[in-house]
């Protein structure tokens, strides 16, 4: 009883799924993502402007310590191989 219970159906009817590359595929995949970008939340103006000046000001932060690092370590370096 327990092996049949453990058979497949090998009779079941396989559907082709359409081509990923057919025309009405890549309608509808546009119409898909029209309607997720209309979704989007954009930041306002201030918002955007803040947070891009936080991002520039912390990379010119962090160049100048690596840099500084660098040109450090690289003085050490040749002073020991002398």
């Amino acid at each position: 009883m327990a092996a049949s219970t453990k058979l497949k159906n090998t009779n079941a009817v396989k559907v082709e799924e359409p081509s990923p590359f057919s025309p009405a595929q890549i309608k509808k995949f546009v119409a898909e993502v029209k309607t997720e970008f209309f979704k989007i939340v954009w930041p306002d103006r201030k918002t955007t402007l803040g947070l891009t000046g936080i991002v520039v000001t912390l990379t010119v932060i962090l160049s100048l310590y690596l840099g500084s690092v660098d040109l450090l370590l690289g003085k050490l370096i040749g002073m020991f191989l002398r």
